[in-house]
């Protein structure tokens, strides 16, 4: 009988890295794919991505809608809420052999305490990060303490997973899931994403993708204005913006950035969700990446992009030494796109070394689902050290 694996997603850029481990779990033999998709896959404010789900010949065996028209703190309390109950339901219903949890936001948290009220095994993506600017961080190391089988993305996320307690065969290295995609998939070029955008796109360009820092002293529209500021003295690149998650704080950087795009229409665009398939065209042809999304510290270094990474949303991820890091503020930001830009920055960033992995991550984690023992946890505990 096939071990039924249920994947959960709940944003479009989850669904992008998880897209070649779908694809690799519904050919199996073993396995059998179920697929849970939920909150910002049906907001029409995000593009409404579960239909790429379905377009890419996916079944999305259940949907919970569970997202509120509000990003304050409370309501993303309440969305929690609303989640743990549609996923309580799904579960039941579905019966999954293990659910496969990637990261460390809300919808992740939500479902992933659903099922181990009800008992499912959780497999987690991506444990051991730290990402001090945001409260994902503490979501994250949550669900690794839910979690039965750790599969994670480096070496030192490994150790700080064991030091969590988590015995070490169930802590498997596997390297970073969205690499898979570069080596899987083609890029499109300029016209065809030109054609695909409906937007004349040419080079030099930056993509740019700012989320809320939700941790930390950092206000999101001042971020959010003066990376734009900062791109004013750049007027030869034309600019890709996309639009943030949907974190506390989020809505409100939306309106400044259809504001600066409707000021340069030939110049910026403003794109709700580009679908990771063509956000890493996007990405593997321009100049530089701009803003704190992760894709910043892991997928552009994997293509040899130059990183401007902002403020502290990041703060604490391991990054590629191509990776620039700079205060929210309109002086630093420019500067660190001026080193970016530098012939000798631009040379270096081909050949920085990527610390998440070779892009076979996929066959790895098929691989451990297939075959390892989904147990009860125990905790682990490390030797303690010798006191005199």
């Amino acid at each position: 009988m096939k071990r039924k694996i249920a994947i959960f997603t709940g944003t479009r850029a989850e669904y992008g890295l998880l897209y070649w481990l779908m694809k690799d779990i519904q050919a199996s033999e073993t396995l059998e794919l179920q697929i849970i998709a939920a909150a910002m896959h049906f907001s029409p404010e995000f593009g409404e991505t579960w239909k790429q789900i379905e377009k890419d010949g996916f079944h999305i065996d259940a949907k919970v809608e569970m997202l509120l028209s509000s990003d304050s703190a409370v309501g993303v309390a309440k969305s929690i809420g609303l989640g743990t109950i549609g996923f309580a339901d799904a579960l039941d219903r579905l019966h999954p052999d293990a659910v496969v949890v990637l990261g460390d936001r809300f919808e992740a948290l939500a479902l992933s305490q659903t099922a181990m009220v009800l008992r499912i095994p959780i497999v987690h993506l991506h444990g051991g990060e730290i990402t001090e600017g945001a409260y994902d961080d503490a979501i994250r190391h949550a669900i690794t303490k839910m979690a039965s089988l750790h599969l994670v993305a480096a070496e030192p996320y490994r150790q700080r997973v064991i030091q969590m307690g988590e015995p070490p065969h169930s802590v498997v290295l596997v390297g970073s899931i969205g690499l898979d995609h570069l080596y899987r998939s083609s890029i499109q070029s300029l016209p065809e994403l030109s054609a695909s955008l409906g937007f004349t796109l040419r080079k030099p360009y930056f993509l740019a993708t700012y989320h809320p820092v939700t941790a930390a002293d950092e206000c999101p529209e001042a971020t959010t204005s003066a990376m734009l500021r900062a791109f004013e003295a750049f007027l030869n690149h034309q600019i890709i913006l996309t639009y943030p998650n949907a974190d506390n704080g989020g809505r409100e950087i939306i309106p400044l950035l259809e504001a600066f795009a409707s000021r340069q229409t030939t110049r910026v665009l403003v794109v709700p969700n580009l679908g990771h398939h063509r956000y890493l065209s996007v990405l593997s042809h321009s100049d530089a990446m701009i803003g704190n999304s992760s894709s910043g510290l892991v997928e552009a270094p994997a293509l040899g992009i130059p990183t401007v990474n902002i403020g502290a949303r990041q703060k604490g991820r391991l990054a590629a030494e191509s990776v620039i890091h700079c205060s929210p503020d309109g002086g630093a930001i420019i500067k660190a796109i001026q080193k970016a830009l530098s012939p000798e920055h631009k040379a270096f960033s081909k050949t920085a070394h990527n610390p998440y992995g070779k892009g076979n991550a996929s066959h790895k984690i098929l691989s451990a689902l297939c075959t390892v023992p989904l147990q009860p946890k125990r905790f682990f505990d490390l030797p303690l050290p010798h006191v005199p």
